[in-house]
């Protein structure tokens, strides 16, 4: 009955499925929408029966925000995928959600500009980058997704369409509800386009490796860089442990072998020679401060074995052993002090937890590794280490997530560091957007009943 009643909402040629759920143990019909109209009629129809509306796109997310928690219709937004407009008399680019963040990134490369936010996964969908305000290894220059997308429309909980932003800079007219949505993971409404920034693409770019005795060393070497104000387009921070487990994975081998601890830089621009001397006032600042060495990558192969190898250490990590991928943010001069609480926390509890990320904004990235724990040892420990690093990423006046989201997966861990009066805030925003209460529930900060 539910398939043929949504079957009448959308075209003959739209793909319905559906398929039966173990752990939820109930249908789930999955509706491959095509444009903005059918995704308001499948909402409308779902907010009049009370259905609850999931949206994905990729499914590249690492926080379980597009899990199932009970009979739902998904909404599948990859065959919307579309580039709409290129204006380069605004600067912006119009896109529909399921277009991959590699297709988009190459798109305009090819035509000399750029689209700054870069998180790791590259097969991301937008949609699914702005429902997160993903970030990645650029930001500490250039920001994150929120800093690029002009404007939204999207399909409200209740199935009204709304246009939020648009081409304009500036917009100081009444609230900015196009805020809201990014970030907002799926429960408040559903993107349907986007109009994103774009900037001249850089004309010159390399990269140096800095090693250093310590990280504790390096991080505060980090804090002396940013107060030169040469804004580096990336500032990354690795420990020699799990730069090991990546050259074993690659089989390659690291071009710098002294130090515990790496920075690793970035400089773009528009002339090679201000870049050096930009360089060459970091260095500076890097051999003040306890840096061991100061190695400008120069060849292209042993830039591109470098970036591999940083972009390589989760999935090295994984081939050995399950983990739990974490992007707990702090400020900036906390990082190291974050990191080496993870360590008391290794020989504390007998687990192994591998960390690095972007030192130029405090966004750490750590894996606590199952290794050969038993399931009920794995779940006990696992979850206790969890909640002892968001405890202590509160108390240094972090927050749970950088750049991945909430989802469900961290949903305890925000609900126990955030106060009541802002989760109550947060209810009621989305009674507004949804006052039925059917998108994506459960999920973030929304209570659920099943």
């Amino acid at each position: 009955m539910l398939f043929e009643q949504i079957r009448n909402c959308v075209s003959a040629k739209t793909q319905i499925t559906t398929f039966y759920d173990e752990n939820t143990q109930s249908n789930h019909t999955v509706v491959f929408v095509q444009n903005t109209k059918e995704v308001q009629q499948v909402i409308q129809f779902a907010n009049k029966e009370r259905i609850p509306v999931v949206a994905r796109g990729a499914q590249t997310g690492l926080v379980g925000a597009t899990k199932l928690l009970q009979e739902s219709i998904v909404l599948d937004f990859m065959q919307m995928n579309r580039i709409l407009e290129w204006d380069i008399e605004t600067f912006t680019l119009t896109v529909e959600p399921g277009v991959l963040l590699q297709d988009l990134q190459q798109y305009v490369e090819e035509k000399g500009y750029m689209y700054p936010p870069d998180p790791g996964d590259k097969t991301a969908s937008i949609g699914g980058n702005i429902s997160t305000n993903a970030g990645g290894m650029r930001a500490v220059k250039y920001g994150v997704t929120r800093d690029y997308v002009m404007g939204l429309e999207v399909v409200t909980g209740a199935g009204e369409i709304l246009t939020l932003g648009g081409k304009c800079r500036k917009n100081s007219s009444g609230l900015d509800m196009k805020n809201l949505i990014i970030g907002s993971e799926g429960t408040l409404a559903v993107i349907t386009q986007a109009v994103l920034k774009i900037i001249p693409k850089p004309i010159a770019s390399f990269s140096v490796l800095v090693p250093f005795p310590d990280l504790k060393t390096g991080i505060s070497t980090v804090l002396k860089i940013i107060q030169t104000n040469v804004k580096p387009t990336s500032i990354e921070f690795m420990e020699r442990d799990i730069i090991q487990e990546a050259e074993q994975f690659l089989e390659t081998k690291f071009p710098v072998q002294i130090g515990e601890a790496f920075i690793l830089l970035t400089f773009d621009g528009s002339e090679i020679s201000e870049l050096k001397r930009e360089a060459a006032q970091i260095e500076m600042v890097c051999h003040e401060h306890g840096a061991l060495d100061y190695v400008y990558l120069t060849d292209p192969q042993v830039i591109q074995n470098v970036w591999t190898v940083r972009g390589a250490l989760v999935t090295a990590l994984e081939a050995h052993c399950e983990l739990i991928p974490i992007d707990i943010v702090v400020p900036i001069h906390q990082t190291a002090e974050l990191i080496q609480y993870t360590k008391i926390l290794e020989k504390k509890f007998g687990v192994r937890i591998r960390s690095f990320g972007h030192a130029g904004d405090g966004n750490v990235h750590s894996c606590i590794l199952r290794d050969a724990l038993d399931d009920e040892t794995w779940a006990k420990k696992s979850q206790t280490v969890l909640q002892a690093l968001y405890e202590k990423s509160h108390a240094l006046g972090g927050l749970p997530s950088g750049e991945h989201g909430i989802g469900i997966d961290k949903k305890p861990y925000f609900l126990a560091v955030t106060e009541p009066l802002q989760l109550a805030y947060m209810q009621k925003i989305k009674a507004v957007f949804d006052p039925n209460q059917i998108l994506n529930p459960g999920k973030v900060y929304h209570h659920l009943n099943i």
